[in-house]
């Protein structure tokens, strides 16, 4: 459990920088880039809590979260043209917050006794996703897993994959293998620029009214 822990810790320190560079590059002040950093660490895990019917979030019960999320908006906030040299290092830890929230997503569901398939996998997306489809509402921008980026996607594959191996490997062995296929999936799409196809509508004759 401890090292599950050590995951969780590394999904919100990669959220919350992420969270943090779309709050300045959006100009938001402090409140508003901590903010916006905290909804990205701790925003999908809020959702998934509460559909799964806990009385009190993780999010409310372990205030070190919040604080871990505080800090390190602070600090990326501090050192930004710092941050911004280490472009390879922040996709990477983006791939991982992915992985991580993922596998604990998925592995809560398990964890809780659920046995529905589309349940957990939906469990799974929601918590590596949700997060970021709230960074992207508050900074008023279409999601960027609605933008042809292969994120959502990742999120699923990791997700079946707990189903897959958790009746032949133990839960945590499970938990493990999600994180890896979620992570890799997501760092061979941005190293191979592999992308959904989007549709150019250059008909406008077309109209809704």
């Amino acid at each position: 459990m401890i090292l599950i822990e050590v995951f969780v810790y590394a999904g919100i320190i990669a959220a919350s920088i992420s969270g943090t560079l779309v709050g300045i590059q959006k100009k938001l002040d402090l409140f508003g880039v901590v903010f916006l950093a905290a909804c990205t660490a701790l925003g999908g895990g809020l959702i998934r809590d509460i559909i799964l019917g806990q009385s009190v979030p993780n999010v409310f019960v372990k205030p070190q979260y919040f604080i871990v999320s505080t800090v390190i908006s602070i600090l990326t906030w501090l050192f930004y043209q710092r941050t911004l040299q280490f472009q390879t290092t922040l996709i990477l830890t983006d791939a991982i917050g992915l992985g991580v929230f993922t596998a604990v997503g998925a592995y809560s569901a398990i964890d809780h006794g659920l046995k529905g398939a589309f349940l957990i996998v939906s469990m799974g997306l929601i918590t590596g996703i949700g997060g970021g489809i709230m960074r992207d509402v508050f900074a008023r921008e279409i999601p960027l897993v609605f933008q042809k980026e292969i994120y959502a996607i990742a999120a699923i594959v990791g997700s079946v994959s707990i189903l897959l191996t958790n009746e032949i490997f133990s839960k945590l062995s499970s938990l493990y293998i999600c994180f890896v296929i979620t992570t890799l999936i997501r760092i061979i799409a941005v190293r191979y620029k592999v992308n959904f196809p989007i549709r150019n509508v250059n008909d406008k004759s077309f109209n809704m009214e």
